[in-house]
């Protein structure tokens, strides 16, 4: 088969190195890739946003299946127009794409199909959005409604801090995605993310993880796009799981259909493990990342019949095995990032590894034949272990020996997990 994968980021090159094993595989070609993804796949000069470019390459190049990666071709529609020229493609329309696209449109989806979820309201202008944090208290959410890169929510502790990040939304902090407003109430308890593929009829449970959102150690500072995570999720125990298919996954899928927008690719869900049980914080439409990294340490099955399955409705005939060892990610960031950070700092040495790790190219290019730290997230470190601490200490090990002078990351991913094994 061969296959075109679309993105350049961490999880991506999680997804080529996986589908490089697939004996199914005859070719794989990524746009526009990285230097890692490179290693597994043949780099295509092509703009992902001109999709008449995207539609002439497979065809030129006799594509049998696309995985599209990173959520923005998907909003913008890229996945109905392959669709529409009879290829298959791993990854929802753009209509349904809007439970990632907008984050009041999937509040409504749980209001009407009895999703549990906090308590909200959709506001267009500050007054009434103000008005209402006032008369609510904190803490609360306050989230921009459209895409912003991971970092378009605010839990603010205080009524100020609310009030602040609708005039950040309002004021243009996140460009066109912070024209709506969504306002909600705080979950108090232990939050997880579930993954589960959908072929519009059918589900299939892939594993949990836990991703830190914050910048520094103990969560604290502000939110990124994801400072490292671990596979499985403690809390999500198969209870837990189970409850989740059944009040969570299930009614988004056929709801989903009955709205007009069935759903095919993958949901990942963002949950609150509340004293009440499963509670839905958003969902998004692809592959986390950096979850989607150790995801694949962990699947044993081949990911491409399983991609194709979920892409061709026909996700009953497979299943995934996956092993029982954690895995953890460490994300090498920027020194800045969620901030302004340095461009194009060399990274002189990246660590072979092999036998359960591995080192994904996040944010990396090649200059003048050199690599180079091009985004705020760089490098995902990951190593898998018989438990989390020794998944932790494995993948820290293999992160002390790569050399760039401009990295950064936390040193305690994983402590939540640890403490449960130490318990």
């Amino acid at each position: 088969m061969k296959v075109l994968l679309i993105g350049s980021g961490g999880r991506e090159h999680a997804l080529a190195w996986k589908l490089a094993q697939s004996p199914v595989l005859t070719e794989l070609f990524a746009v526009p890739g990285n230097p890692g993804i490179a290693e597994h796949a043949t780099l295509v000069a092509v703009n992902v946003d001109d999709h008449d470019a995207v539609i002439a390459f497979c065809k030129d190049n006799s594509i049998d299946f696309i995985v599209v990666g990173p959520e923005a071709p998907l909003v913008a529609g890229l996945a109905d127009r392959l669709r529409a020229e009879g290829f298959a493609v791993f990854g929802p329309s753009a209509a349904a794409a809007q439970l990632e696209g907008s984050k009041g449109f999937t509040k409504d989806i749980c209001a009407r199909y009895d999703i549990p979820t906090g308590a909200y309201q959709r506001f267009t202008d500050a007054p009434s959005a103000k008005a209402y944090i006032r008369e609510q208290g904190a803490p609360i959410v306050v989230k921009a409604d459209g895409l912003a890169a991971g970092k378009g929510v605010t839990v603010a502790m205080t009524v100020d801090e609310a009030l602040s990040a609708v005039d950040d939304c309002f004021e243009g902090a996140f460009g066109a995605a912070g024209a709506e407003v969504v306002v909600e109430a705080y979950l108090d308890g232990e939050e997880a993310s579930f993954f589960c593929l959908s072929d519009g009829t059918h589900a299939l449970a892939l594993a949990t993880a836990q991703d830190h959102k914050r910048v520094g150690e103990g969560d604290t500072g502000p939110n990124t796009g994801g400072m490292g995570a671990y596979s499985p999720a403690p809390v999500m125990t198969p209870e837990m799981v189970e409850r989740t298919m059944k009040e969570i996954i299930e009614p988004t899928m056929r709801g989903m259909a009955e709205s007009g927008y069935p759903f095919s690719g993958v949901f990942f869900a963002g949950l609150m493990i509340t004293k009440k049980g499963p509670e839905l914080i958003e969902y998004n439409v692809r592959f986390g990342d950096p979850e989607c990294q150790v995801l694949m340490m962990r699947l044993k099955s081949d990911l491409l019949p399983i991609l194709h399955a979920t892409a061709t409705g026909t996700l009953n005939k497979v299943t995934a095995e996956w092993s029982d060892d954690p895995a953890l990610t460490v994300v090498m960031a920027a020194k800045g990032y969620p901030g302004s950070y340095e461009k194009n700092t060399p990274i002189n040495a990246i660590p072979e590894a092999g036998g359960g790790a591995k080192v994904f190219h996040a944010g990396t290019a090649l200059k003048d034949g050199a690599l180079v730290a091009t985004g705020g997230r760089v490098l995902n470190v990951t190593a898998t272990g018989k438990t989390v601490g020794e998944a932790q200490a494995r993948a820290y090990a293999l992160l002390d020996k790569v050399e760039w002078d401009n990295g950064f990351c936390r040193r305690d991913i994983g402590w939540q997990a640890i403490k449960r094994e130490k318990a």
